[in-house]
């Protein structure tokens, strides 16, 4: 808003005259905070100073239009400009795909009259932020010239659906197209490495970033200390952390969670100390992460200290994943009593992933009152939620209850409630190989 304040002081001062640019400027921020109206009295004022002819102040009003949903007035304005170019078209289009009109997007990328590798970006975005990566990929495949963003888009649609086999197959395909990698590209191929624990692929992509003199900083530098944390070598996510000169929150906060990962939760705390020396206010996923390594580690008395401090030095409030790494931690030392207590105070609709921890640490203990509550709480929660039958099935058949074991999974198999089949990947000479149960490998 600060811009069209300036703008209407402009105005009033006789010694200063708004050009083209001035417009476009302003017409550019009235379309991304919503001012249509005075939006359209901007566009009096070009045309009363005869500049509705330009190129420039006509792609943003076309845009303008598009943006505040007006896309019937922004093809007429685009019909109706004497010259237009590939701008013009994008105006459009890179705003039906923002809101996820795929269709529209589609129809009028067919209209278009000009196209370049941007329009092409933008529909394979269009599409792979709707979840529609099989005709992100389809698009993709049409390109003719892509670029790195286009590369990325696609790598990105594969690692969000979990597809980590075709991010790597993409990432090579992507070199030998001679493309060069940027930041983004290797973020998101470490993500997938990390996700697989693919840690000769990550290896490979670090001594890459070296060998080419990339600069590694930022979420780069991140990406690194994550995917080595949860490949297990720790010390290389280390040196890799202790390199980082500007370290923000996002490493600190990785290299907590990496040791943590791995039963070091009294380093993650020492980390967690550096990291309050250095000057730096831990946010709600610093507390996750140190909770988290809390009770991995079984580091009762420190674990309520930090969720002391948590809520009363940094008044953070606690979300669903700190109640649940508290109760995980009160339930591995048998301290079932408190952490229903505790379970009791989340409010919030996602309640179920503590109460699923609840329940596991109810079989850990034997605690078969206790489980027997805790999974009514859980049906409440969603009936269709396998996960309350099978633990407390599984706690009876640990108490020798086997025919209460066997009513129980009746009763869900008559319910019509299933348990999905587990999904595992490995990597074996450099390839990552996927298995779901009951299948055979997907190459």
């Amino acid at each position: 808003m600060t811009s069209l304040t300036l703008f209407k002081d402009m105005l009033v001062d006789d010694n200063v005259v708004p050009d083209n640019y001035t417009y476009t400027f302003v017409l550019k921020a009235c379309g991304n905070v919503g001012c249509v109206g005075f939006g359209e009295q901007v566009y009096g004022h070009v045309v009363k100073t005869g500049l509705d002819g330009d190129l420039y102040i006509c792609n943003t009003l076309v845009h303008f239009y598009a943006k505040n949903g007006e896309f019937g007035v922004a093809r007429k304005v685009l019909d109706e400009m004497c010259v237009k170019d590939v701008v013009s078209w994008n105006a459009v289009l890179s705003v039906y795909c923002e809101m996820g009109m795929m269709e529209d997007a589609r129809v009028f990328f067919g209209e278009m009259g000009v196209r370049n590798v941007e329009s092409w970006n933008f529909m394979v975005s269009g599409y792979v932020k709707g979840g529609r990566v099989d005709e992100a990929r389809r698009v993709f495949d049409e390109m003719g010239v892509k670029d790195v963003v286009s590369w990325n888009v696609m790598i990105t649609g594969y690692a969000r659906n979990g597809e980590f086999g075709e991010v790597f197959r993409l990432f090579e395909d992507m070199r030998r197209d001679g493309v060069v990698p940027d930041d983004y590209t290797f973020v998101n191929v470490l993500s997938c490495c990390a996700s697989v624990s693919g840690l000769s692929q990550g290896e490979w992509i670090h001594a890459y970033i070296d060998k080419n003199g990339i600069e590694v900083g930022g979420f780069l530098a991140t990406a690194l200390v994550d995917m080595y944390s949860k490949c297990g070598c720790l010390e290389k996510a280390l040196e890799v952390f202790r390199k980082t000169s500007r370290k923000d929150i996002s490493i600190w906060n990785s290299m907590i969670a990496g040791l943590g990962l791995h039963g070091y939760g009294k380093r993650a705390i020492e980390i967690f100390y550096e990291l309050i020396d250095d000057g730096i206010k831990p946010n709600e996923v610093t507390f996750v992460s140190v909770l988290s390594a809390c009770s991995r580690s079984g580091l009762l008395d420190e674990g309520y200290k930090m969720f002391e401090l948590m809520v009363h030095t940094y008044n953070i409030k606690p979300t669903i994943e700190h109640y649940g790494c508290m109760v995980d931690l009160l339930g591995r030392f048998g301290l079932l009593d408190e952490a229903e207590k505790l379970a009791k105070e989340v409010p919030f609709k996602e309640a179920q992933v503590v109460w699923e921890s609840l329940l596991g640490a109810c079989r850990s203990h034997n605690d078969v009152e206790m489980a027997e509550r805790v999974t009514k709480k859980l049906l409440e929660l969603d009936p269709q939620d396998s996960a309350g039958y099978v633990q407390l099935s599984n706690v009876h058949a640990s108490e020798g209850r086997f025919n209460d074991a066997t009513e129980l999974r009746k009763k869900m198999r008559a319910q019509g409630v299933s348990k999905d089949p587990g999904c595992s990947m490995i990597e074996v000479n450099g390839v990552v190989h996927e298995f779901l149960a009951g299948e055979g490998m997907v190459l």
